[in-house]
Formats: C-alpha cells, sequence, structure tokens
C-alpha cells in the first residue's frame, strides 16, 4: 500500500459487517480505521486481520458521542492523509415493541442508530468533499417495511431518510451517498433476541460484499439504494 491508497472510516468495525467489510477492503489495498466501544475487541479484531499499523488503525469511542467521532474522523486523516469513504455501521436493537419493550433500553439504541450516522457525515463531509469519496450508510429492510411496533425499524426508516437527504446536501459536491439495506443477516445482532430467526440468513460477507461493491464504482457513478434480503424472506 502506498500514501496514496483509499482510507475507509468504519464505525462497529469489530464485529460484524463491519469487520467483514473492513476486511474486504483490506484486501482490496485500502488503508482502513474502525470504530467501536470495547477496545479489547477492537484490539483482537486487528490482530486476527494481521494488517499492520500503516493500513489498520482502531479508535475507541462511542459512535453517538460527537466528541469521539470528531476525534475519530480527524485522527484518520491525521494518519492517512486522507479519507475516501466512510461506512456508518455501528447499530443495534433491543429486540422488542412499544406494546412490551424496556423504555429504559430505547434511547441509546435510537442515539446510537440515528445520531451516529448523522454525527459521521457531520464532521466527515470536509475531507470527503476533498477526496470526492463516499458515504456508505447500512441500513435495513426494516428500514424499508413496517413491523408493527418495531421501535428498530423506526430508527432504521430514520438512516433511509437520512441517507437520501445526504445525498441531495453533497451530491453537487461529488460525493457519492449509498444505503445498503439489508435483511436478516447471521451476525451478533440477534444475540440479545436468542439467536438468529432458523429461516435462510444472509451473512456478514455478503452484505460486504455488495458495500464493497458500492465503493468500488466509479467517481461519477452514485448508487443510492441497495436492499439485499435473503432467497425466502417475504418482508
Amino acid at each position: 500500500m502506498t500514501i496514496t491508497s483509499p482510507v475507509t472510516l468504519i464505525t462497529g468495525g469489530s464485529s460484524g459487517i463491519g469487520a467483514a467489510t473492513a476486511r474486504r477492503l483490506l484486501a482490496d489495498g485500502h488503508r482502513v480505521a474502525v470504530t467501536g466501544r470495547a477496545a479489547e475487541r477492537l484490539e483482537k479484531f486487528a490482530q486476527e486481520t494481521g494488517a499492520t499499523p500503516d493500513t489498520l488503525v482502531t479508535l475507541p469511542g462511542d459512535a453517538a458521542d460527537h466528541q469521539a467521532v470528531a476525534a475519530a474522523v480527524s485522527t484518520t486523516v491525521e494518519t492517512f492523509g486522507r479519507l475516501d469513504t466512510v461506512v456508518a455501521n455501528a447499530g443495534y436493537a433491543t429486540h422488542d415493541s412499544l406494546a412490551d419493550g424496556d423504555p429504559a433500553q430505547w434511547r441509546d439504541m435510537v442515539l446510537t442508530n440515528v445520531l451516529g450516522p448523522a454525527l459521521l457525515i457531520h464532521y466527515a463531509l470536509p475531507a470527503l468533499k476533498k477526496s470526492r469519496g463516499r458515504i456508505v450508510l447500512i441500513g435495513s429492510v426494516a428500514g424499508v417495511v413496517y413491523t408493527p411496533g418495531n421501535i428498530y425499524g423506526a430508527t432504521k426508516r430514520a438512516v433511509t431518510g437520512l441517507a437520501e437527504n445526504t445525498r441531495r446536501m453533497v451530491t453537487g459536491d461529488g460525493v457519492g451517498v449509498t444505503l445498503v439495506a439489508s435483511g436478516r443477516v447471521e451476525t451478533a445482532f440477534w444475540d440479545a433476541a436468542g439467536g438468529a430467526p432458523e429461516d435462510l440468513n444472509l451473512t456478514a460477507d455478503q452484505i460486504a460484499d455488495s458495500v464493497v461493491w458500492a465503493i468500488r464504482q466509479p467517481t461519477e457513478v452514485d448508487v443510492n439504494t441497495v436492499v439485499i434480503r435473503p432467497v425466502g424472506q417475504t418482508v
């Protein structure tokens, strides 16, 4: 890799879709920075990749904390000299509903899933305008279809709107915006629900393939929305 190799910053990059995307991009010759709340998980991920500090940087921090996000962006640019792509991946679900859920758990989910991507866009935008780069938001099919009482789905519907609102704001600056809305994916996302549904699920690597495909597009091509479901998922 060289100092001209593309640079990507991924939030929630120590596991699941974020980690799979980081691995794909590292294999493609990108320099990558990943954030996450748990420093030990980030360190374990870095060790597993075998990447060197000049190709992979891990940045502990909360994706919904504006100071942590600002620091992650500035550290990435200072370390690698540029920023070409951001992937707003950090997010989770409480797996409950408005009727039977625990309201004490909702605030953090809403902040992580909605405020987090907005903060990443805000702080990364100056660098992305310079590179004429890309913004990728990891949404969900839950943000495209309605599910009775589902609060997680409401946060992902907000991300769906954020993607298009952002695109309209930055397209004149040469910055691309892609929403990747996935169906069921076999990741730690389901741990709090006791495991993923037994139906056919996608893998994190399959979603990462689509993210990287969007990133690889020529600078004049803006892939706006990618919806991915496993065959057999009807909603």
